[in-house]
């Protein structure tokens, strides 16, 4: 029984490892896609302040990290932008939130592909390639939810009408009081919240064929 529970206990330790490696990489390449689609529509902020790399330390916002391990919702440190810098700054600023989803997609899509390559002998491996498509997919939809601060809220933003446009930006003063309705135990917008990501990420994963 001793032997079973400390297989058990090494289990969920190589779990969690795999995990965090996964979110800082998976972040990393989600807040550098952001840094470069800005740079090359001509804002160099993000590249001033050391944004425009794939080192992880530079993008990991420890909370965030903790949040992802332990709720599979998490962020990284905003990658910073000056709209001013930009052409046409409603349609860029749209451009580099998507970029953070589309590169989460396209790691999910490669790593689904290697899931079913591999030989399903090979546990360990399977693990770290199901974690990499599963997070992965997890930024994606978190991230496009149209509520700030996220992309999703950048993003609605180019499609709107001027007049709700206005009105759109100005939600972004209420960040705290959104985002604790959603947090909150016992609030039905969590429930809601959590039913909504859960019921995506199935799906997606269905479709990628991974269970």
């Amino acid at each position: 029984m001793l032997d079973q529970t400390m297989e058990i206990s090494i289990i969920s330790i190589i779990n969690v490892a795999i995990i965090i490696v996964v979110v800082l990489l998976s972040s990393t390449v989600h807040e550098y896609a952001h840094a470069l689609v800005a740079t090359k529509l001509g804002d160099y902020t993000a590249k001033s302040v050391g944004r425009l790399t794939l080192n992880p330390l530079k993008h990991i916002d420890p909370i965030g990290l903790i949040a992802m391990v332990v709720a599979r919702i998490g962020w990284s440190k905003p990658v910073p932008i000056n709209e001013a810098n930009f052409v046409k700054p409603v349609r860029d600023t749209a451009l580099v939130a998507l970029a953070g989803p589309i590169s989460n997609l396209f790691l999910a899509l490669v790593f689904a592909g290697l899931y079913h390559i591999i030989p399903g002998d090979l546990i360990l491996v399977q693990t770290l390639i199901y974690y990499f498509v599963l997070i992965n997919l997890s930024l994606m939809v978190f991230n496009l939810i149209p509520l700030p601060p996220l992309d999703g809220h950048r993003i609605m933003r180019v499609i709107l009408p001027d007049k709700i446009r206005t009105f759109w930006e100005q939600t972004e003063r209420y960040v705290p009081f959104i985002w604790l309705l959603i947090f909150l135990p016992f609030s039905p917008l969590s429930f809601i919240f959590s039913a909504f990501i859960t019921t995506v990420l199935s799906g997606l994963l269905s479709i990628l064929g991974i269970s």
